[in-house]
């Protein structure tokens, strides 16, 4: 079909597509980071570390990541939409099974399955809507995608806190799975089938070459190594504020802790606001203000009392989720081709910055509390500044890549 028909914005198709899309997002963040603020609880109940405790879900997002590649291939041969939908089911299916897990080893293993399937919505994603929705709006339909992952992302981890206060983590785990599986009915019945989808086989060669295109753009590779920094810091941070205020001098408990995670809901704003905001000036001129804006709500947290810590909170939040809209749209539009392909690199680096970054940062909890913590994620964002700043001074492509 000839790019005239892609979908606009405003239109019947483009409004189911934006449904789906973002109960998709919320799905996969709601059972994925889920269990987060479960990480103090699960310490306390099996005796482990902060950094060992991480890896119910450094597990989950490893073995996404590890998957992305395959997952994006899978759906070049048999289509977008099957392979989404089927992993939407097989996750939410695996996460109420994680509820009757005899303990913490297979706790871990059934999260390490459950990455593994659910990297088919992440692996598909991007690509379904950088293939289905016209230029002009993309940036509004990647932004709602990332909504959902943002409203997914608090309500999973408020809801799961909740429910571990009362019942206990396993009624927090059988809660999630319900919540993916509702999601997942609703993506089904609203998702319209791909248009400008075309199977196509494995041919490693062809992906070899692909690659070889992708980490030779002048941008790309940047932008991938962004999504690692970007990711690593925010689930750093969200990782071990839990352990935070539920030691003195806060001592809260995990319910409380869980409105913590209603700031969310900023980054659901942020996302949609940063795409539409890059659309207009260039996705060049947005990324590194937003991470600014993140480095900034990083300071605040570490103050001594809660009413600059959450707005700090919230302030990287709302930076994070702007920052992830503006640049996996921009790698959609990058790419010249295979952008299947350069979706999954772009998010194997993000989930590997959640796995890999979100435990390492573990150890610098153990040994310097909240400062080592944020010295960690200070370094970090410093680094993505830098990229940023070099990424605004490249010449942009005969499309509008930002």
């Amino acid at each position: 079909m000839s790019p005239s028909s892609r979908l606009e914005f405003g239109s019947p198709a483009y409004r189911r597509t934006a449904l789906a899309m973002f109960f998709g997002g919320f799905a996969t963040f709601a059972m994925l980071y889920g269990p987060q603020p479960l990480m103090p609880m699960l310490s306390r109940v099996f005796g482990l570390s902060a950094a060992a405790a991480s890896t119910v879900l450094s597990g989950a997002t490893g073995s996404m990541a590890l998957m992305l590649l395959p997952a994006s291939l899978l759906a070049d041969r048999i289509g977008r939409k099957p392979v989404m939908n089927t992993a939407l089911f097989l996750s939410a299916g695996l996460t109420l099974l994680a509820a009757l897990a005899p303990g913490f080893a297979a706790l871990v293993a059934v999260r390490v399955l459950f990455g593994i399937v659910l990297s088919g919505i992440p692996a598909v994603g991007m690509a379904y809507l950088s293939e289905e929705v016209a230029p002009g709006a993309l940036g509004k339909a990647m932004g709602l995608y990332i909504a959902g992952n943002a409203l997914g992302g608090m309500s999973g981890r408020f809801l799961g806190a909740l429910a571990a206060d009362a019942l206990g983590w396993r009624a927090a785990m059988l809660l999630l799975g319900l919540v993916g599986l509702a999601a997942a009915f609703t993506f089904w019945k609203s998702l319209p089938p791909s248009r400008h989808f075309q199977p196509a086989r494995a041919d490693w060669r062809a992906i070899g070459r692909a690659a070889g295109r992708h980490f030779s753009d002048a941008g790309l590779p940047f932008l991938f190594a962004c999504a690692f920094l970007l990711m690593g810091a925010f689930v750093s941070l969200y990782n071990y504020l839990g352990y935070r205020l539920e030691s003195a001098p806060f001592s809260l408990r995990p319910g409380l802790v869980g409105l913590m995670f209603s700031l969310y809901l900023l980054g659901m704003f942020s996302s949609a606001w940063a795409g539409g905001l890059s659309d207009r000036f260039g996705r060049r001129n947005v990324l590194w203000l937003m991470i600014v804006l993140m480095g900034s709500g990083l300071a605040l947290t570490l103050a001594d009392t809660l009413w600059l810590i959450a707005p700090g909170v919230g302030l990287f939040t709302f930076g994070f989720f702007a920052a992830h809209s503006v640049a996996s749209s921009w790698v959609g539009l990058r790419a010249r081709d295979a952008r299947a392909l350069a979706s999954a690199w772009y998010l194997a680096a993000y989930y590997l910055g959640s796995s890999l970054v979100g435990s390492v940062s573990g150890f610098a909890w153990g040994h310097g509390a909240w400062p080592g913590v944020a010295l960690l994620l200070a370094g970090l964002l410093a680094v993505c500044l830098a990229i940023s700043l070099k990424l605004r001074g490249l010449p942009p492509l005969s499309q509008p890549s930002g």
